[in-house]
């Protein structure tokens, strides 16, 4: 009767513990299925507007949502290169690193420009 008691309650122990692992996994926000975005690298213009900050780039001039503003707090108005993830369905990015570029190379882009 003591074996068939511990055998009950070991297996209790173990369907609990399964349980609570896979409720964990889905709890992590992060999908098996869904692809990660990618990570690039952009180069264009930081821009703020209030608290809301965007990203313009440079190849086609496409603007971002920034995701997580604070990555670029100070950058406002410069020309920089973002390696961030991007998640082109909705429009935004994810900055991961911030590289300033040479104001030379901004002064030769406005000159292609005009």
């Amino acid at each position: 009767m003591k074996k068939m008691l511990i055998l009950v309650l070991a297996v209790s122990v173990m369907c609990t513990v399964a349980g609570f692992a896979q409720d964990m996994s889905k709890d992590s926000g992060m999908s098996k299925d869904a692809p990660a975005a990618p990570l690039k690298n952009i180069k264009g213009t930081v821009k703020a507007d209030g608290d809301k900050v965007t990203f313009v780039a440079d190849k086609g001039g496409k603007s971002w949502d920034v995701v997580n503003p604070d990555a670029l707090k100070g950058h406002e108005g410069h020309h920089v290169e973002l390696s961030a993830h991007v998640y082109a369905d909705k429009g935004k990015v994810h900055v991961m690193s911030v590289k300033m570029l040479k104001a030379e190379k901004m002064d030769k882009m406005d000159n292609m420009a005009k």
